[in-house]
């Protein structure tokens, strides 16, 4: 936990670092590719790194941490430790490249903030680095140990596809070595790794959209990002017999099929991607669970899962489903966007899950409050760098 010796240079810093922490982090991914150009083939995000997104999700992420540690010395910020780690683990982050990290994160510091890093500073905020960084090694061990394998990737093969909508598709793969298939609990994600035409590899995380009973097979639907490096390969050039690497499957948001309180989940767009594959597991196992699935859209055409979900909702009898789009032409079944929740009876001891873009999720939360449900009972999904964290 944060020193005594530490915690006052920490709060009379946080204000200076917090206003440096993008200008910081800006800085510390240009000097770390710099030196290792190796780490952006099939391990960081090319696109995130273009966008600012992997620097804001750092700056996010350190205030966080101190901020926690400002306010509870004597503890961790757990769900925000939970959620990075499963994220580092599914993409096979190292213990010693946290020594690589921290050479280049502190240079940035000295750097960024000159003088004003005195060695009291940098002691203090070594420390508070270290501490963040010795959880998540101990989280990510704990991770990785309750896989079936000890390989961080594998090869798996693509062995059939259909469209999902119609920005939509979803894929299909089998193994395609002797590597063990871990077991995957319904919303969590893998890391795919693919090589682009010409260039280097590159990795995104895609919820498994489908609770597939059998471990040996992976389903993710992808939405096509008409700027993006690996949606456009997966949707454009990936073909039948065609193999890329996947991790095992992590991600905290889950679904635990012994939980018997109403169940919310809410969503929009590609978001609908974990709430499917619980909806799946649900029905799987006849649940009488309570469930309330609201879903947005844009338009009826691009719901990448509406077969999937319907299917399943109607299979659950205490399950109910409300839809709203951008435009309602030919759906009278539909609201009108935005999701509105003024005249739905939400139960207040619902377990509620929220995934899609940041906003809608933001103002989901907000009205989930309003209607009486306990925040401590509502978590999201937020596909890419967290940038919830940043606000």
């Amino acid at each position: 936990m944060l020193s005594a010796k530490s915690r006052p240079v920490i709060e009379a810093t946080l204000p200076v670092v917090g206003e440096h922490l993008e200008e910081i982090t800006r800085t510390f991914y240009a000097d770390l590719f710099a030196a290792h150009p190796e780490l952006l083939d099939g391990l960081f995000s090319r696109s995130n790194q273009r966008n600012g997104a992997q620097q804001q999700a750092l700056a996010g992420s350190i205030a966080a941490f101190a901020t926690h540690l400002l306010a509870h010395p004597d503890s961790l910020p757990e769900a925000v430790l939970s959620r990075i780690a499963h994220k580092h683990a599914s993409l096979g982050i190292t213990e010693d490249q946290y020594e690589v990290v921290y050479h280049y994160l502190f240079g940035a510091i000295a750097r960024v903030l000159g003088d004003a890093v005195t060695e009291e500073v940098a002691d203090a905020w070594t420390e508070v680095y270290w501490l963040m960084a010795d959880a998540l090694i101990k989280i990510e061990r704990g991770l990785t140990a309750q896989q079936a394998n000890t390989q961080p990737w594998s090869p798996w093969i693509l062995t059939a596809r259909r469209p999902a909508g119609t920005r939509a598709v979803t894929l299909h793969f089998t193994p395609g070595d002797s590597t063990p298939p871990s077991a995957a609990l319904p919303g969590q994600y893998v890391s795919l790794r693919v090589q682009l035409p010409g260039d280097l590899r590159q990795v995104r995380q895609y919820t498994l959209s489908d609770a597939v009973t059998e471990p040996n097979e992976r389903r993710i639907t992808v939405k096509l990002d008409d700027a993006g490096e690996v949606s456009g390969v997966l949707h454009h050039h990936l073909a039948i017999g065609d193999v890329v690497e996947l991790s095992n499957p992590y991600g905290d948001l889950t679904l635990d099929p012994d939980q018997t309180s109403p169940l919310i989940l809410a969503t929009a767009g590609i978001g609908c991607t974990p709430a499917a594959a619980a909806l799946s597991a649900l029905a799987a196992i006849g649940s009488e669970r309570r469930v309330i699935v609201l879903h947005s859209e844009s338009h009826r055409h691009h719901w990448a899962l509406e077969e999937q979900m319907r299917a399943h909702v109607d299979a659950l009898p205490h399950a109910e489903l409300r839809l709203w789009l951008g435009d309602t032409t030919g759906s009278p079944d539909a609201s009108a966007s935005p999701m509105r929740f003024d005249d739905l009876d939400l139960p207040v001891d619902a377990q509620a899950y929220l995934c899609g873009p940041l906003p809608f999720m933001r103002a989901a939360r907000s009205q989930l409050v309003d209607a009486g449900v306990a925040a401590h009972r509502i978590s999201y999904e937020v596909f890419g760098p967290d940038l919830w964290l940043t606000n």
